[in-house]
């Protein structure tokens, strides 16, 4: 690591390459943190969580009791041991709560004074934060599954809404209703995710084992849908053709750049997809257990180098290299099955939601104070002297204690 300090300080190296290779330490090094809890909310399994994209200080999750909540995830204590508090939720006493289970929660991407929850009771409402009171309403005939916001849209504000129907619902924020629907799939459709790179560009994934990508500014149907042989019939039998998986797709996740999507499927596969030209790029992950008859809520790391995909595996949450398919570890913790996990760029921490009720923070491990890489030019020093100089040597002590201050700071 001081190599990469030195490097980036003589101005030989892109300070890039350094955040990387801290990032993806971090990543290597998660484990449950005993010093950190989150506040017990929910009485029954929790099914969604989000962090807000805008400060990354605030984390919603629903539950399959109907419940919301929120937490700041902020230490100011100024110990390492601290619990993540509730600062407010829509429990069961609020007139406003779901009757149901929710489903999906997400912020809005540009302002934590928005929020939007859907839920089994067929609607799906947009909160205003502070005063935790819904500013809209849309309901729907069938369970919603799942919807998405873009989190790049500034042409439109449409809500991809994915619901027992096989339609997709596109639902317009800023006139509360519903303008478009989208025609194509044959079963109810489980997860709905907007590409992080194009924002007119959506991708859904149904009960009738296929994932469809579409250009909501096209009339005329899906752009292409994803086949898992790459066009081969002879591999295909002929009800199997131009399906996804062998089995209900139940999760979507774009990578951070959008260049790639990742699906899982209840056949027990996670598939990597070039977006662009919807070419399975036949990874292999090995069997991905998956029994969820709903919506699988998992995330890919960012700012990494590879990048890693977590996903909920039983109790456990798998880590495996997004390009290789390697399983690098699972992490374990929690006491039944995990439904959702988060990613936080921020500071490259994971918290996953299970039906045990739990929120778990997984935190990497803090570096060891680790000089080898300055002994041998320590040791030709004139009386000791390091040939590093000392304010860079205490910075380097901070980089140690609080990562981000070190990348940050010149």
């Amino acid at each position: 690591m001081l190599g990469f300090l030195t490097a980036r300080q003589a101005g030989l190296d892109d300070p890039l390459r350094l955040r990387r290779a801290e990032s993806t330490r971090r990543v290597l090094s998660l484990k449950l943190n005993p010093d950190r809890d989150v506040d017990r909310i929910h009485g029954n399994g929790i099914n969604t969580i989000d962090i807000d994209a805008v400060e990354g200080k605030y984390m919603l999750s629903g539950g399959a009791d109907g419940v919301i909540a929120i937490y700041d995830l902020e230490n100011y204590s100024g110990k390492p041991q601290y619990t993540c508090k509730a600062v407010c939720t829509v429990g069961r006493s609020s007139r406003y709560v779901h009757k149901f289970s929710v489903e999906t929660v997400q912020w809005y991407p540009y302002d934590t004074g928005m929020f939007v929850s859907s839920s089994f009771d067929k609607t799906m409402k947009v909160w205003d934060t502070e005063t935790l009171k819904p500013a809209e309403l849309f309901e729907f005939e069938g369970n919603i599954y799942s919807h998405h916001l873009s989190p790049i849209a500034r042409k439109h504000s449409l809500i991809a809404v994915g619901t027992k129907n096989p339609k997709i619902q596109l639902c317009d924020l800023k006139s509360g209703s519903r303008i478009h629907v989208l025609h194509g799939h044959r079963g109810e459709v489980l997860s709905v995710r907007w590409s992080p790179r194009y924002e007119h560009i959506l991708a859904s994934a149904s009960a009738d084992s296929k994932v469809k990508v579409w250009d909501v500014r096209r009339a005329s149907g899906s752009l292409f849908t994803l086949d898992q042989h790459n066009g081969d019939k002879s591999k295909a039998s002929s009800e199997a053709v131009n399906t996804a998986h062998n089995g209900r797709v139940n999760g979507l996740c774009f990578t951070g750049d959008g260049l790639y999507l990742l699906t899982t499927g209840t056949d027990d596969r996670m598939r990597l997809w070039n977006s662009a030209t919807g070419e399975n790029t036949l990874v292999n992950y090995g069997k991905v257990c998956n029994e969820s008859r709903k919506r699988l809520q998992f995330t890919v790391s960012r700012g990494c180098s590879p990048e890693f995909v977590f996903v909920p595996c039983g109790s456990s949450v798998a880590v495996y290299a997004l390009h290789t398919g390697e399983l690098v570890t699972m992490l374990r913790g929690h006491y039944n099955n995990v439904d959702c996990c988060e990613f936080h760029p921020d500071y490259q921490e994971l918290y996953s939601g299970g039906k045990d009720c739990n929120i778990l923070a997984w935190v990497p491990v803090l570096r060891v104070s680790d000089v080898e890489e300055e002994t041998s030019r320590e040791n030709k020093g004139a009386a000791g002297q390091s040939s590093v100089d000392p304010a860079f040597r205490m910075h380097g002590a901070v980089m140690k204690t609080d990562v981000g201050v070190c990348v940050w700071t010149h």
